[in-house]
């Protein structure tokens, strides 16, 4: 997951601070907004929601935000929409499996932009389960390094159920089954241990190794796919290596 896993980190930081901030922002904002409306807007009794605020206050989110959308979510303010979950599924450039997870209140509207970023970056569209199968539910926490080390972290998460921690240069990311997910994020804020995310993602079980050039294709489709605002997860079963991720960078 290394390669995948590093783009994705480095990627979130540049979102924060590039043009597609504002888009980031309301998918967050989304996200929230539905995680109240599924499970109430009390942030102790709903730790979907209490995760979802987290993320968007890491990403400095405002604060106004967070709270409207909390308020719309569980109906407290107008304006909600009724979004719902679907997942596309298909291939991309090199053979690579592409899951797609969109939240929108426009099916029609959410499978044409996913279509269109598919056949414009040689991508192809699949049926349902062809590419599910390929994927895991895991739970995915993200910890900025600072002064930790993997056996402080791993120490920390053990018993709460953590299969593994994996080093991502400048923060370690923790692994677990779906349902662990809120056990091992409460048990490294017991430890005082600081995080930037913690979701349940979609990880692949097996991975295509890609050159520099396969890996400028599979990121040109992600970033055409992430460009629609239904879209709000890409996972992919890609393994980019330090060196060609060194030179994509460049």
């Amino acid at each position: 997951m290394s390669g995948h896993s590093k783009w994705a980190t480095t990627k979130h930081k540049k979102a924060v601070i590039d043009a597609k901030r504002g888009k980031l922002f309301a998918k967050m904002i989304k996200n929230i907004e539905v995680a109240a409306r599924t499970g109430g807007s009390d942030v102790s009794g709903n730790p979907t929601l209490f995760d979802a605020i987290q993320k968007a206050k890491k990403s400095s989110v405002p604060n106004k935000n967070i709270d409207s959308a909390v308020k719309r979510g569980a109906g407290l303010e107008a304006g909600g929409a009724d979004y719902e979950t679907i997942m596309y599924e298909g291939y991309g450039p090199n053979g690579v499996a592409v899951l797609i997870e969109c939240l929108t209140d426009n099916r029609n509207r959410a499978a044409s932009d996913v279509r269109v970023a598919m056949t414009r970056n040689g991508g192809n569209m699949a049926d349902p389960g062809s590419v599910s199968y390929l994927f895991n539910r895991k739970g995915v926490v993200i910890v900025p390094k600072g002064e930790l080390s993997e056996d402080d972290v791993l120490g920390a998460v053990l018993d709460a159920g953590a299969e593994e921690v994996n080093d991502l240069g400048e923060s370690f990311e923790v692994l677990s089954e779906a349902t662990d997910l809120v056990a091992v994020r409460t048990a490294l804020q017991e430890a005082g241990i600081d995080y930037d995310s913690a979701d349940a993602n979609f990880v692949p079980t097996m991975q295509v190794e890609l050159d520099e050039e396969g890996a400028r294709k599979i990121f040109k489709l992600i970033d055409a796919l992430e460009d629609s605002d239904d879209v709000q997860n890409v996972f992919a079963n890609f393994d980019v290596s330090d060196e060609v991720m060194e030179k994509v960078d460049a």
